[in-house]
């Protein structure tokens, strides 16, 4: 989802525990811009956590989420960032949720665009935030 003329978009990631075992996750994702291609292979972006943390339990079959929070790139072809900084462009996110390893995602609208290489980012959740 991206907020319309706010400056900031955000995009709420969805991960589905698909082994036979019970998994407990608790804390915060790491978030890095990637291309197509090996998760190893990508730019770490600062993280600014938001919210308190408990341990979420995840079912075989279950969910749990975190909402990411970009600063957005302003104009159109022409982008530009607020700060001066240089505007970014990546076609996957990395996402480490902490116990569960590294995760390759895809925005369903395709590439990301997004200023100073940082991102705002929520605990891991059991309930799908807003």
């Amino acid at each position: 989802m991206r907020p319309a003329g706010t400056g900031t978009g955000a995009a709420i990631v969805e991960f589905t525990n698909t082994s036979a075992q019970t998994c407990l996750l608790k804390g915060y994702p790491t978030v890095a811009g990637a291309a197509n291609g090996s998760p190893q292979h990508n730019t770490p972006l600062a993280v600014t956590r938001t919210g308190s943390s408990s341990a979420v339990r995840v079912t075989p079959g279950g969910k749990a989420w975190v909402k990411l929070t970009f600063v957005q790139v302003q104009g159109e072809g022409d982008g530009y960032c607020k700060s001066g900084a240089q505007p970014v462009v990546y076609p996957t996110m990395v996402v480490g949720l902490p116990g569960s390893g590294l995760h390759q995602v895809a925005l369903a609208d395709g590439q990301f665009a997004e200023c100073d290489n940082a991102a705002t980012v929520t605990a891991v959740t059991a309930v799908k935030p807003s």
